[in-house]
């Protein structure tokens, strides 16, 4: 296989951004802050998560984060201010969202595969984010808390659309209307993360994961997540022909006939994305 080289694409002061081989490694950086998400924090994730899915080199995507906590949810100091009518303008006010480009819905549409390398507790806008990736791994210390009925709010950004999906209404139902904070253990026994990993090697489980995802064909991943989420609304006639629509192209490309030949010829592929 190709050799890959490490190239650091760009860093900005509260979201770090990098790519490592075939893997863009996204880090939320402000963990004096319990990485809390700020206006300018919001827009710099949402580019950065767009710029990886555009870049052709990469296959695989890990959100992560700086200090003792993953996210614990927005930046209240910018969202709480008063003012006439409510709280003030900020990352948490619907009219100055665009809410088909905030985290959560853009992970959830982006065409390569996402994993969560959960270092800490998520909270709130932190837990929402989280779901919103494909893989979850969580260090044996966090918690996922869905406070927002404590707050006197509702999942924001995704979480009462997600969790049934994940979870099922009744625990999806008893976790938001209790506002209940699971354990790691408890969220791996739920379905909403993969596996407990020991402190200090989330990251580095994270980056096994992206890498094994790598090293398939990368036309093959990304029209298997587009078939994943197309089939959470379709019927299954409707979801079978999508999927033979999607099976087509994919048969008249270089990477099948290298992974044709590959296991004919008992080596490891090397996919091109082409």
């Amino acid at each position: 296989m190709a050799q890959t080289q490490t190239v650091a694409v760009t860093e900005a002061p509260e979201v770090l951004y990098a790519v490592e081989g075939h893997t863009a490694v996204i880090t939320l950086n402000r963990p004096e802050r319990m990485n809390t998400i700020s206006r300018d924090m919001l827009n710099q994730l949402t580019d950065r998560l767009l710029e990886a899915d555009k870049d052709p080199a990469v296959r695989a995507v890990i959100l992560t984060a700086t200090g003792r906590a993953f996210c614990a949810g927005l930046d209240l100091t910018e969202v709480t201010q008063p003012r006439e009518g409510g709280i003030s303008g900020g990352t948490s006010n619907p009219s100055n969202l665009d809410l088909k480009h905030t985290p959560p819905t853009v992970l959830f549409n982006m065409e390569k595969p996402t994993i969560c390398a959960i270092n800490g507790s998520a909270a709130g806008y932190g837990f929402d984010t989280a779901l919103g990736c494909d893989i979850r791994i969580i260090a044996p210390g966090a918690k996922l808390a869905a406070a927002f009925t404590k707050r006197g709010i509702v999942p924001e950004s995704g979480g009462t659309w997600f969790l049934p999906r994940l979870i099922g209404w009744s625990k999806a139902a008893e976790l938001i209307f209790t506002g209940r904070t699971l354990s790691a253990e408890q969220a791996v026994e739920m379905g909403l993360a993969s596996e407990v990993v020991a402190d200090g090697d989330v990251l580095r489980r994270a980056r096994e994961i992206a890498a094994e995802i790598a090293a398939n064909a990368p036309l093959a991943v990304q029209a298997s997540k587009r078939m994943m989420r197309m089939g959470l609304n379709e019927t299954f006639n409707d979801h079978v022909h999508h999927v033979f629509l999607q099976l087509l192209p994919l048969l008249k490309s270089e990477d099948a006939r290298e992974g044709m030949l590959a296991f004919m010829e008992k080596r490891p592929a090397d996919f091109k994305g082409r």
